[in-house]
């Protein structure tokens, strides 16, 4: 029987004031990161000129605020946020929130974010 060598590649935890996220994969045109929000934390009010997303909740209970509209979700269920759309992502359980976030777009650096509120004074 024979064993075959795996390799495990070292993924970057960028930390925040709200959490974490490591960027998992990158390609032209899209982008996967991991996101960890610590309890009683959130992301700031925002949105995007050139990218559109998707969050996947992979642990605990995700507050996402869409436009004027939150809804709580749970592990497998998701979220559209189009191109523009204003959102936050907020954990107001004690336990951890992790989701995964897939961005589409011709640009996807973290300077196409327009915070329109933040917790941490990043206005």
């Amino acid at each position: 029987m024979s064993t075959t060598a795996q390799t495990v590649e070292r993924i970057e935890r960028t930390p925040r004031p709200w959490g974490w996220y490591e960027t998992v994969s990158e390609a032209a045109n899209h982008k996967i990161k991991r996101i960890g929000v610590l309890p009683g934390q959130r992301i700031s009010l925002q949105r995007h000129t050139q990218r559109a997303e998707h969050w996947v909740v992979v642990q605990g209970t995700a507050r996402v605020t869409l436009g004027e509209r939150s809804v709580d979700l749970g592990v497998g269920q998701h979220c559209d946020i189009a191109l523009g759309q204003v959102h936050r992502l907020a954990n107001v359980t004690a336990a951890p929130v992790e989701i995964i976030e897939i961005q589409f777009g011709a640009y996807l650096g973290e300077d196409d974010i327009v915070r329109l509120g933040d917790d941490y004074g990043r206005v």
